[in-house]
């Protein structure tokens, strides 16, 4: 049994936990029959046959250790069947399938998020043994309840709004942090509650920016001179969700602010007058030690993957749904947002206790 296994996408914590977990079940259920071979920086290395093989030290002592031993990119997935004249009229899919037969792999594992998958299941539409692991902070691949990385990004979200808490108050100061999150708001929304931030801002509910400063000035008049706004990078305005995609598109790009949370602290700060200040922790989202929950996740979904190779169980994503870890086909994720619904449980639980969604 020859299994090749990448990592693929942005990076997240978890990735070295959930290989540790794959490999280690892997040997320890197919001993000397198992050939493991690591695929560097995601389906580039499997485009330029970039593949070595491994043993089973290599996956020791990676449970606590953030980003991933293969290494990851990018490749778009409208690029895969584009013909190359650096591949001599061949596509990025056809060098993949090339050396997937030339160093005779009998399935690829692959860790990765919403791109990555469409990818997976081209690989699986064209013979590929495929088995893929949902990973990313932003929790949107359908079909599972819970992505790894999610947590730890929570976590550390959270706790840059829970620091902020303290100037915030001590200086009677507006704080926007704005999260990680494009399309989807799972990320914001899970450490706006968590945090206690008085605004949280979404993809999916477009806001009112008059209703986000009546929501700051009534504060203020009730003796909260400081609030707190957890705002997605990916929020976006009711007027500019009336745009069309195009329209859209012209208008961030002729947008003088780096982006949505310093053009939403610019409008704040002249409708209201109060000081308005901005912080992005960024990458340090995606960053450092999986928390306790991911590599528990992580564990459960590599063993599981292993257990699919053992049955010959090919072209499932690994997934949880209601704490059960179940093989959902991936046909049926490829493609697919799970995105933020307005009437949600977290929604409605943000609004009982007051937090306003900017509308």
């Amino acid at each position: 049994m020859k299994v090749g296994i990448l990592t693929s996408g942005g990076d997240c914590q978890g990735l070295n936990s959930a290989l540790r977990g794959v490999a280690k079940s892997l040997f320890i259920h197919f001993g000397k029959e198992v050939e493991i071979y690591g695929i560097r920086d995601g389906y580039r290395g499997l485009i330029y046959g970039d593949i070595h093989r491994m043993c089973y030290d290599d996956f020791s002592g990676i449970l606590t250790l953030g980003g991933t031993i293969l290494g990851t990119s990018r490749q778009p997935f409208k690029t895969m069947c584009t013909p190359l004249e650096e591949f001599s009229g061949k596509t990025k899919l056809d060098k993949m399938l090339e050396h997937y037969k030339k160093y005779k792999l009998d399935c690829l594992v692959i860790l990765g998020g919403n791109g990555t998958h469409k990818t997976a299941n081209l690989l699986s539409q064209n013979g590929v043994n495929v088995i893929s692991l949902p990973k990313t902070i932003d929790n949107d691949l359908w079909g599972t309840d819970m992505t790894f990385g999610f947590q730890s990004a929570v976590d550390i979200a959270t706790n840059v709004i829970d620091c902020i808490h303290s100037t915030a108050s001590s200086h009677g100061r507006v704080f926007i942090v704005e999260v990680m999150g494009h399309k989807v708001g799972w990320l914001t929304l899970y450490a706006g509650i968590s945090g206690g931030a008085d605004v949280i801002l979404i993809p999916e509910i477009p806001y009112n920016v008059d209703r986000v400063c009546e929501v700051l000035q009534s504060r203020k008049k009730s003796g909260k001179p400081f609030s707190i706004l957890a705002v997605a990078e990916g929020a976006l305005s009711q007027q500019e969700a009336a745009l069309s995609k195009k329209e859209f598109k012209a208008a961030r790009a002729t947008m003088e602010e780096p982006s949505i949370s310093y053009r939403l602290a610019n409008e704040i700060a002249a409708r209201t007058g109060q000081e308005i200040r901005v912080t992005i922790p960024g990458h340090f989202q995606r960053g450092g030690s999986p928390c306790a929950y991911d590599r528990m996740l992580t564990t459960r979904f590599g063993t599981a993957a292993a257990e699919l190779i053992a049955n010959k169980k090919f072209g499932y994503m690994v997934a949880i749904q209601n704490n059960q870890i179940v093989p959902v086909p991936l046909s049926e994720v490829a493609g697919k947002l799970k995105t933020v619904s307005p009437s949600c449980d977290e929604i409605r639980a943000a609004k009982a206790l007051g937090i306003s969604m900017g509308i």
